[in-house]
């Protein structure tokens, strides 16, 4: 019966869905521990307030360098409120990856790029958050008692991440659950990427498909981090599966990852009053991530 089915559907699709159930348990695991995480730096925000005046583009970037969907919401409630610089939320959105580096992590052959993708954009990020912040003078508000503090924290808590989990979901409940939903949410999007870029592949010559997406362009990063731009974690799937079958250059992934900051734009559209505040932060980071890409293209990384 199964050989039958299998006789029916076609090798790209079969291919497809070998390669997208190998990662499962492998992503499974790793969002078992940015779960923990999440849990963790939920309690520690006034800690990351405290400091954030003085490092905060350093501070930042090391959390949100972290794979996890729920920071960049956290920096922009933070920010919408006042309590950290414009510079320090480029920082996090610059260095906010959602899924990609899971997903090139447990390709043991992507090892080196992970490593040298994260160390491009902590750089950019820490770089671009403190000469924002030397440009864009923005006042930052210190919480003055515990009360106020413990006010923020709740505010932060109503917010919704990924698959619609509240950042309270604080239990053994939640650490499993909340994983094997977002583990198959994500396996299906690698599934639908890997049907699409298989199937393309089976009727278009590499070549062809390179021409297309521009490849070898100076346009492929500009459009990259247009893309990049839209606010959900299905489109650094995107993004990172096209970058391992060889349609997007490096710099591209760079530039596409590097605008794309999560649900964290989203909040900032919903949440930030000031319109021209929200274009201004907007076009600083699709400036930037043009930027990167473009000079990364321009040395053939």
């Amino acid at each position: 019966m199964i050989e039958k089915v299998l006789s029916i559907i076609p090798d790209f699709a079969i291919d497809a869905l070998k390669d997208s159930l190998n990662l499962v348990p492998f992503l499974f695991i790793i969002f078992v521990f940015i779960e923990i995480f999440e849990n963790h730096y939920a309690k520690k925000i006034t800690t990351f307030l405290k400091f954030s005046e003085k490092i905060g583009p350093i501070l930042g970037a090391a959390f949100a360098i972290i794979p996890q969907c729920g920071f960049s919401i956290v920096a922009t409630l933070l920010y919408v409120r006042k309590f950290i610089s414009t510079g320090t939320l480029i920082a996090v959105y610059i260095a906010t990856s959602d899924e990609a580096i899971p997903i090139l992590i447990v390709k043991p052959e992507e090892i080196k790029t992970v490593g040298f993708l994260i160390l491009i954009k902590l750089i950019l990020a820490i770089v671009s958050g403190y000469v924002i912040d030397m440009l864009i003078k923005t006042h930052v508000k210190t919480f003055e008692n515990k009360d106020e503090a413990s006010a923020e924290e709740k505010e932060v808590e109503t917010e919704t991440g990924c698959c619609n989990h509240h950042f309270s979901e604080q239990n053994w409940k939640a650490v499993l659950l909340h994983p094997i939903k977002h583990t198959f949410l994500i396996f299906f999007f690698i599934l639908a990427v890997c049907l699409g870029l298989n199937y393309m592949f089976e009727i278009f010559t590499q070549e062809k498909i390179e021409a297309v997406m521009l490849h070898h362009s100076l346009l492929q990063p500009v459009f990259a981090a247009v893309f990049g731009l839209i606010p959900n974690c299905a489109v650094s799937v995107l993004i990172t599966m096209m970058y391992l079958k060889g349609v997007l250059s490096f710099g591209s992934v760079v530039a596409g990852l590097s605008s794309g900051a999560g649900l964290g734009l989203l909040v900032l559209i919903k949440r930030n009053s000031d319109i021209k505040n929200t274009v201004l932060i907007i076009s600083l980071l699709l400036l930037i991530s043009i930027s990167a890409g473009l000079l990364l293209e321009l040395y053939h990384f």
